[in-house]
């Protein structure tokens, strides 16, 4: 099975530390999958929360489709999780934890199914970010210097 990147969320690596990761289902409409397909959809600021032991996911945009007139649907409206329901649980439980959230990294169509990462995530103190862009920014420099001694 092929897997095509349709959406993702770069910013949540630089604002979030990841504990976990997992694979979920998301129910769509038919207009929204063919505007997903077509690269219309935006993971910034979506988080997925607990509601009646289901998984929701929130501000997730998704552009209505040029052609779909009146079947298209809000294109902020939440979107519900499709997991298992031992994940669900063991969701539930973790989310419980002090700080955890739930964030989606990447949404991707996975054979004829439209899939997204979520990840459990931990915000980053402002120091944290600081400390992991001064160490990019030492490794990019060390590794500037290599090529150059290579070339050499």
């Amino acid at each position: 099975m092929y897997k095509k990147v349709l959406a993702e969320n770069r910013k949540a690596w630089h604002d979030y530390s990841i504990i976990e990761t997992m694979q979920a289902g998301i129910e769509l409409s038919g207009t929204e999958v063919k505007s997903v397909r077509n690269g219309k959809a935006t993971l910034k600021d979506s988080f997925g929360r607990v509601e009646r032991g289901e998984i929701w996911l929130y501000n997730m945009h998704i552009s209505p489709y040029e052609k779909g007139n009146r079947y298209n649907l809000e294109p902020d409206r939440p979107r519900k999780l499709l997991l298992k329901k031992q994940e669900i649980k063991k969701l539930i439980g973790r989310i419980s934890e002090k700080g955890l959230t739930l964030i989606p990294l990447k949404l991707y169509a996975r054979g004829n199914w439209v899939k997204v990462d979520l990840a459990l995530v931990k915000s980053k103190k402002l120091f944290e970010k600081r400390d992991a862009i001064k160490k990019k920014e030492a490794e990019r420099e060390i590794e500037r210097n290599l090529s150059l001694r290579r070339k050499e």
